[in-house]
């Protein structure tokens, strides 16, 4: 792994995560669904300005949720032929897929990069059923209603057989995704007992029910607690659920952090207009950091940053 650098002038980095497993075909036209859909709203996202593209997979027949690695491979190599951005892949997937399933497109595609949730919790989707809504497909409120009763999973365990099998046997880094202060000391232990190693990259994520809550305090909170835990050993992110997205990435990036948008977290391009694309997002987000004086990281300086092993060392 190539050590990262440090430059004398901050540059944000812009994760986008293209379509994620949340939200359903039926709160937007705009949801990319499809192989074909997934890798052009990749690619344009790329070309607006977003250095890592966090990428989940869904049933080009109906738009479910799928781990299939087949389906993967349908846009993964596109996608990086096509972009320099950083590929980085779902181990979450979602709440109703087993850990083997979760992991079967990364262990092919062995990434320079994978999200890593750090602690089972409650992962809440079924308030979206408060909105009347004529359901495209059977599976959709089906799903949303599972939640209510379904927890994700990632066991000490489960977490330690990611970080021994993609981590030590693919050299892939991971994005560490922390919905609350208890995964923060998740991953200090991982750390203190040497299965995580080098500088850490760690996403605050807030406002999904079941973990912390999308307020400027709980930011702040968040990240005392890290600068605590790591010291100068971390880089920190930001995503928020929804109508929180852009205040709370905004606040992220004036306090020295990084940023990730996509239609994952939103399905929002301003109050009450839908994005019609991952690429609007980017955008909006880039002019927020050039108001701020922020510049934004290219591809090749993400990888800089993060330590990671470079886009010519994966399987795919």
């Amino acid at each position: 792994m190539t050590a990262p650098t440090k430059s004398s002038r901050r540059k944000v980095i812009i994760t986008c995560a293209v379509t994620g497993s949340v939200h359903t075909p039926t709160m937007s036209p705009y949801l990319p669904i499809t192989p074909d859909q997934i890798a052009s709203e990749a690619i344009a996202a790329a070309e607006a300005g977003a250095s890592i593209l966090h990428l989940h997979a869904r049933d080009p027949k109906d738009g479910r949720p799928t781990a299939d690695p087949d389906v993967f491979m349908q846009f993964l190599p596109r996608i990086k032929q096509a972009t320099e951005s950083v590929i980085n892949i779902s181990t979450g997937g979602s709440s109703l897929m087993t850990l083997d399933d979760r992991l079967a497109a990364s262990l092919r595609a062995e990434p320079e990069m994978c999200s890593l949730n750090m602690g089972s919790m409650n992962f809440a989707l079924f308030p979206a059923l408060d909105k009347p809504a004529e359901w495209q497909h059977e599976w959709e409120p089906k799903l949303l209603e599972a939640t209510r009763s379904s927890i994700f999973k990632n066991t000490f365990a489960d977490m330690e057989f990611i970080l021994d099998r993609l981590g030590k046997g693919c050299g892939t880094r991971f994005e560490f995704e922390c919905y609350d202060v208890g995964h923060l000391y998740s991953l200090a232990h991982f750390r203190d007992r040497g299965l995580v190693t080098g500088h850490l990259f760690i996403q605050f994520v807030f406002g999904v029910l079941g973990g912390i809550g999308a307020d400027p305090d709980n930011l702040a909170h968040m990240k005392r607690v890290a600068d605590k835990l790591f010291g100068d050993g971390y880089s920190f992110s930001v995503l928020a659920a929804g109508r929180h997205q852009m205040p709370m990435i905004t606040m992220a990036a004036a306090m020295g952090g990084n940023v990730r948008v996509g239609l994952e977290d939103s399905l929002y391009d301003g109050r009450g207009q839908l994005a019609r694309s991952n690429a609007d997002q980017v955008r909006r987000i880039r002019k927020v950091l050039e108001a701020l004086s922020l510049e934004v990281a290219s591809p090749a300086e993400a990888r800089d940053m993060l330590g990671l092993k470079g886009g010519d060392r994966v399987a795919f």
